[in-house]
């Protein structure tokens, strides 16, 4: 895609799932990806797996609710690549729970990593290209944000959010040259879905996805690459569903 090659991206999540897939299909492009992710050793094994493409990948353990350390290691990884042009927020967590069983503990970590995660990520790195005229984002939300989902409400609401902050800030940020917009998957066959969804639920969803599948990892990075190259230039705002046609939005 057109102007990936050579451009500094920070992709939080990179260790497993749809970010890990991500960071592979950016370093295929030629970009230097600087992994944020909690997991060292998930993140490491990305890194493994980035050996042969014509970018590269860098890991920087990193726990993304915690503003101090989004701050370390966007200075680490600007002072090994350089400013950061691109960014994609795809890290995530879930626990299914009806909202009435669920807890205060677990709202606050849901909102920790859905919500304050990507605030904080984007409140450091954004404000560099503010400054400098020019930049892109995505944010990876979740079509649970867009049309709910049973078990989810906590999240949904994050994801939900997601995609309202990301609408205000493209407003916010279009004459700075800054394009921001969001992706929102389906069922995606990952660990996070498999630590909730049993074979029944992923059955039910199967059968009602009209591609006749649940998403896999490889399903998202093609739009997430695309809407962070030159050939997305003139989209901001925008929230694309990946979700096999079982969400359609006109």
């Amino acid at each position: 895609m057109r102007g990936l090659n050579g451009k500094r991206v920070v992709v939080t999540g990179g260790a497993s799932g749809i970010g890990r897939a991500t960071v592979i299909r950016l370093t295929e492009e030629g970009c230097t990806v600087g992994i944020f992710d909690l997991d060292a050793a998930g993140a490491a094994e990305t890194v493994a797996m980035c050996s042969s493409a014509k970018g590269k990948a860098l890991a920087y353990p990193v726990d993304i609710v915690d503003y101090k350390q989004v701050e370390d290691a966007t200075r680490r990884f600007e002072a090994d690549a350089g400013p950061v042009e691109l960014l994609a927020n795809v890290a995530g967590w879930d626990k299914a729970s009806s909202f009435l069983d669920s807890d205060v503990e677990l709202w606050k970590r849901i909102i920790g990593i859905n919500l304050y995660g990507p605030l904080n990520v984007q409140h450091v790195i954004v404000r560099g290209m503010a400054q400098r005229k020019s930049g892109r984002v995505v944010n990876v939300a979740s079509d649970a944000g867009r049309v709910g989902s049973s078990g989810e409400a906590v999240y949904s609401a994050c994801k939900g959010g997601i995609a309202a902050f990301t609408k205000t800030l493209a407003r916010e940020l279009a004459r700075s040259g800054v394009t921001l917009n969001v992706v929102c998957p389906g069922p995606t066959d990952t660990p996070l879905l498999r630590s909730f969804a049993d074979q029944k639920l992923v059955d039910a969803l199967t059968r009602a996805i009209p591609l006749g599948r649940l998403g896999h990892v490889d399903d998202c990075p093609g739009i997430i690459a695309f809407l962070l190259s030159d050939d997305a230039r003139y989209m901001t705002g925008q929230t694309v569903s990946v979700s096999g046609g079982l969400t359609m939005h006109g």
